[in-house]
């Protein structure tokens, strides 16, 4: 693996890792930002952040890598609803509706970075 593609893993890990400790955090924020249909919000926040721990931690195992970064792809297409959700409900507390709309294909960005480890 080249060193470039070294670091970007150990990026990609960090954020993984990161975005879900503040599940545990922030759990508010994650909370507002699951649409309605979805039962048991709070559980789901807890439950994706530690999903979102335990890929982040797979993906810096050379063993269990490829089965996490395709975790990663699975996770992005599962929280988009509701990611697409926080974009059309947006708050005056939420950042501006523009930066929501580019998370939305930022999502794509993030599926084809964590395909380049499967």
């Amino acid at each position: 693996m080249s060193d470039l593609k070294v670091i970007s893993l150990y990026f990609m890990t960090a954020f993984y890792i990161a975005a879900g400790v503040l599940h545990f955090i922030l759990p508010r924020f994650y909370l507002r930002i699951i649409p309605p249909y979805i039962p048991y919000p709070k559980f789901v926040v807890y439950l994706s952040g530690l999903i979102e721990i335990g890929l982040g931690a797979m993906l810096t195992l050379s063993d269990t890598r490829s089965f996490g970064a395709w975790g990663v792809i699975l996770l992005l297409i599962v929280v988009f609803p509701a990611n697409f959700y926080h974009y059309q409900s947006r708050r005056k507390t939420d950042p501006p509706k523009w930066v929501l709309f580019l998370r939305l294909p930022l999502q794509l960005l993030l599926i084809c970075w964590a395909y380049t480890f499967t």
